[in-house]
């Protein structure tokens, strides 16, 4: 074999060598890609409610960090939520100041509180769950606010 045959062998098996690693590395970077990592915050706001970490109402909820996330992933967290006020209340929940504006397409925020009523002084234990979307995609890192209100 004179060196002009092996040159077109060597670039002939590189090319082999190139498009088998394609073929079986291309799933992997691509699995790698969707399960990148998400970090985030999240302020909350009470209006007419104390909202605690602990069912002394010692630990006031500030802001809450929902951990590593990744597509698809659901956190939650339980805090506990307390009438403040002088009358029997409902509590609603409510999110804003999304940042970026379209990680809202692709985070939700829901609980399990059932529009009971809550009477003054009353203390109630509420699960958050944060969920992020598996289709969810060129977001990095988000924050947004999280209100919790009392009327009544």
């Amino acid at each position: 074999m004179d060196k002009k045959e092996r040159a077109v062998a060597i670039a002939a098996l590189a090319l082999v060598l190139y498009t088998l690693s394609l073929s079986v590395l291309g799933p992997v970077v691509s699995a790698a890609l969707r399960n990148r990592t998400i970090s985030n915050t999240g302020s909350v706001q009470a209006i007419g409610v104390g909202v605690y970490w602990d069912q002394s109402c010692t630990d006031t909820v500030t802001s809450i960090d929902w951990g590593v996330l990744e597509p698809g992933m659901n956190v939650n967290r339980t805090v506990y939520i307390r009438n403040e006020g002088n009358v029997v209340a409902n509590l609603s929940m409510a999110t804003s100041n999304w940042n970026p504006a379209d990680s809202a397409n692709y985070i939700t925020l829901v609980w399990d509180y059932g529009d009971e009523t809550l009477n003054v002084g009353e203390i109630i234990p509420v699960q958050l769950t944060l969920s992020v979307s598996f289709d969810i995609v060129g977001i990095t890192s988000f924050s947004f606010d999280i209100t919790i209100s009392a009327s009544g």
